[in-house]
C-alpha cells in the first residue's frame, strides 16, 4: 500500500469518525432537550397557584355558562385560572412545534387537561366574545382536543395496571371493558 492511498483511507476513516461523533452529540442534544422540556412541565405542575387553580377548576359545577363561572371565580379565581389556562396554552404551543410530545403530555396531564377543558370551554368561551378575541385560549383549546380524540382511540388505561410487569393484569382490565 502506497503512501497516498493510506493517507486517503486514513482521511476517510477520519471524517467518518467525525459523522458519528457529531451524530452521537446530536442525539445527545435532543434527549437532553427533551429531558429539560420533561423537568420543565413537572416544574410548572409543581406550583401552589396552579394546584390551586386546577382543584377550582375540578371544583366548578358541570354545565355552568361562562359568567356563571365568571361569578363563582370572582377577580381572584380568574386570576388563578388565567394561570393555569397560560399553562396549557404554552404546553399546546410546546407540542405542536414539537418540542414536547403528545405522549410525554399524555402520561402527565391527560386527565386534568381533558377535564379542565370540559369544565373551562363556557368560560373562555364567553371571553372569547367579550373581548372579541377568537384566539383566547385557542393553545389550550388545540391541546385538550387532541387529548380527547386520543382517547376515543385508545383506550384510557392507568400507569399503574399499564405498566405492571404482569401484563396479563391489563389484558383481563381491557376485557372487563377498561
Amino acid at each position: 500500500m502506497d503512501i497516498s492511498t493510506l493517507a486517503n483511507l486514513v482521511n476517510a476513516i477520519a471524517v467518518t469518525a467525525g459523522v458519528i461523533f457529531a451524530a452521537t452529540q446530536i442525539r445527545d442534544y435532543r434527549r437532553q432537550r427533551r429531558r429539560e422540556s420533561m423537568l420543565s412541565l413537572v416544574r410548572s405542575f409543581q406550583s401552589p397557584t396552579f394546584a390551586q387553580a386546577l382543584r377550582r377548576v375540578v371544583e366548578l359545577p358541570s354545565d355552568t355558562s361562562g359568567k356563571q363561572i365568571q361569578e363563582i371565580l370572582g377577580p381572584s379565581g380568574e386570576d388563578m385560572i388565567a394561570h393555569l389556562t397560560g399553562t396549557w396554552e404554552s404546553i399546546g404551543v410546546l407540542v405542536f412545534h414539537n418540542e414536547l410530545t403528545l405522549d410525554v403530555v399524555d402520561d402527565f396531564f391527560s386527565g386534568p387537561i381533558v377535564l379542565s377543558w370540559k369544565k373551562l370551554r363556557p368560560y373562555v368561551e364567553h371571553l372569547r366574545q367579550q373581548y372579541a378575541r377568537d384566539t383566547w385560549s385557542e393553545w389550550f383549546q388545540w391541546l385538550a382536543e387532541r387529548m380527547m380524540e386520543r382517547e376515543s382511540k385508545l383506550p384510557v388505561v392507568p400507569a399503574y395496571i399499564a405498566h405492571r410487569p404482569d401484563t396479563k393484569s391489563f389484558k383481563r382490565w381491557l376485557a372487563k371493558g377498561g
